[in-house]
């Protein structure tokens, strides 16, 4: 079954949303961002946070050490990484620590399909470009041997869809779940019952 992360949460209220609708995962944003939180901000959310959800930081090209110090306060346990991270950085990751890393790719043709699911990260993460809203070509994806993650343009209308012709590990939504820059109750509700039917 495919499972629903929720990105992008930086608001108390967002943290109770996320404790009715309990997706399968939820991500702070960690890199440049309207959505982006302090390490403060994210430490503070995290402990209002239903333990038993598991919270991903969304990292661009940042300093390993912080991403670890992260992951070793228990604010985060899964790594995302939306930069130009290369083999030698995952790998140095995947050496000092045992969580999770995805990486994302913005695929634009097939060839940058065939190299992302060469990547040492645990998942792949397909998006059209860090919060753009937009949907890519998804065809681009046909034969992916590997578990991924689907994000970009993911909203009510083409969840479903998107679930059905490419059953992806995950769905990731973030502004698919707002109203005018923020989470709404009622569109992340929506979107879980929309998941589990997939």
């Amino acid at each position: 079954m495919t499972r629903l992360k929720i990105c992008g949460l930086f608001r108390k209220a967002d943290i109770s949303y996320a404790n009715a609708v309990r997706p399968d995962y939820v991500g702070f944003v960690f890199a440049p961002s309207k959505r982006q939180v302090t390490r403060e901000k994210a430490a503070e959310l995290r402990k209002l946070l239903d333990p038993s959800i598991p919270t991903a930081g969304v990292f661009v090209d940042e300093e390993t050490s912080r991403i670890l110090e992260l992951l070793s306060d228990g604010i985060i346990s899964i790594v995302q990484l939306h930069g130009h991270e290369d083999e030698e950085y995952i790998a140095d990751l995947k050496e000092k620590t045992k969580a999770l890393i995805i990486k994302a790719v913005k695929p634009e043709n097939r060839d940058d399909v065939r190299n992302a699911e060469k990547s040492s990260a645990d998942f792949l993460l397909f998006d059209s470009g860090a919060g753009t809203g937009r949907v890519f070509d998804w065809s681009l994806l046909e034969g992916v041997q590997r578990d991924y993650f689907l994000a970009g343009g993911l909203n009510k209308d083409n969840v479903e869809e998107a679930i059905n012709v490419l059953h992806p590990f995950a769905v990731d939504l973030s502004s698919g779940v707002e109203t005018d820059g923020f989470k709404d109750l009622e569109k992340m509700k929506e979107i879980r019952r929309l998941v589990k039917n997939g």
